[in-house]
């Protein structure tokens, strides 16, 4: 939080009940993956390398250490990945990675999580957010609001793809909450950004059960006037497809968002002594071999991969250990760890 949030007695009131709250996180990372075959095949979805870190770490990175002190991750499909990954990750946060035995949905996952919970009220947040929300400034304002949720929101041109909100500006509350309507139905184009704050008695209310929170309990609390909406600018990417994750991954690189390696160009290299003519917008990880006459763009090519000479590739995924053979033409391609693509 800024230092203009001091400049009136208001605001002094909001900054020292902020600072007096310690709050905790839920990250949900329990599902399967699935539209990122044949990646999620090898790792769970959190755990995808994104640059030098993780796809979760990503998201872990924004959480502000002067507020949060604890970070429950509800996992599901490897869980054993997970908490091996997590055993001795120093964050600064106590991490606690939750087992999800059965999809649970988006409800069921949070209160999954609740017994962890030792905070009045908790941020929860969608585990393959490339994001930009300012946590700190949207706790002031939901509690400035008085909400019992606070949601992100993010403007869009196609909001059918996404949970939509009828937002007053004035009030900065949500009157009416849609769930991916058609185009045509849509209150607005202000869309869910995957980032929420939910009061301690909404937790407590939810039971460990499959069900969405956005869609069985979110419209009834709107409608009562106690759900906050809170707008940002900045990155809002859903890294849950392929096209989405290559558009992380150029967001990471554009941010500077790595700790090891360096940007030449567009590209992002692992080895910093190693770049080769013909890369445009890549990610190219450690020990990767691309021959002469190569040509990339927009791909993430992981660890120990290996491109044939004179082959195209354009927003493509390649596994670690993955082979490429020389002359090959990929365009949207995921190939899965240590395979070799068939001509």
């Amino acid at each position: 939080m800024n230092g203009s949030l001091t400049t009136s007695s208001q605001e002094k009131i909001i900054f020292h009940t902020l600072w007096s709250v310690i709050v905790d996180v839920i990250i949900l990372a329990g599902g399967l993956g699935t539209r990122l075959k044949p990646w999620t095949d090898s790792v769970p979805k959190p755990l995808i390398p994104l640059l030098d870190t993780t796809l979760i770490e990503h998201t872990i990175r924004i959480l502000p250490r002067d507020t949060i002190q604890r970070v429950i991750i509800a996992s599901g499909y490897g869980i054993d990945q997970m908490r091996a990954y997590f055993n001795d990750y120093d964050s600064g946060f106590e991490i606690i990675v939750v087992k999800e035995a059965n999809p649970l949905g988006t409800g069921g996952a949070i209160a999954n999580c609740v017994e962890h919970i030792h905070s009045p009220r908790a941020i929860v947040m969608n585990g393959d957010l490339i994001t930009t929300v300012d946590v700190n400034d949207m706790l002031a304002q939901h509690i400035e609001t008085k909400s019992l949720v606070s949601i992100s929101l993010w403007p869009v041109d196609d909001p059918s793809r996404f949970g939509v909100a009828d937002y007053d500006q004035e009030s900065k509350l949500i009157n009416r909450f849609q769930e991916k309507p058609k185009l045509e139905q849509a209150y607005s184009n202000l869309i869910n950004a995957g980032c929420y704050i939910i009061e301690d008695s909404v937790l407590r209310g939810l039971e460990v059960k499959f069900h969405s929170i956005e869609r069985d309990v979110f419209p009834a609390i709107a409608e009562s006037g106690a759900m906050g909406g809170y707008c940002y600018s900045g990155r809002f990417i859903d890294a849950g497809t392929p096209s989405s994750y290559i558009d992380a991954m150029m967001a990471a690189i554009e941010d500077q968002s790595f700790n090891s390696g360096k940007v030449v160009g567009t590209t992002w290299y692992a080895d910093p002594g190693t770049v080769w003519s013909g890369i445009e917008g890549c990610a190219i990880g450690s020990g990767c071999e691309i021959g002469l006459g190569a040509q990339l763009t927009r791909c993430a090519i992981l660890d120990g991969a290996r491109i044939g000479a004179n082959s195209t590739l354009r927003n493509c995924m390649i596994g670690k250990g993955a082979t490429v053979p020389s002359n090959s033409h990929l365009e949207n391609v995921v190939l899965g760890f240590n395979q070799r693509y068939l001509v």
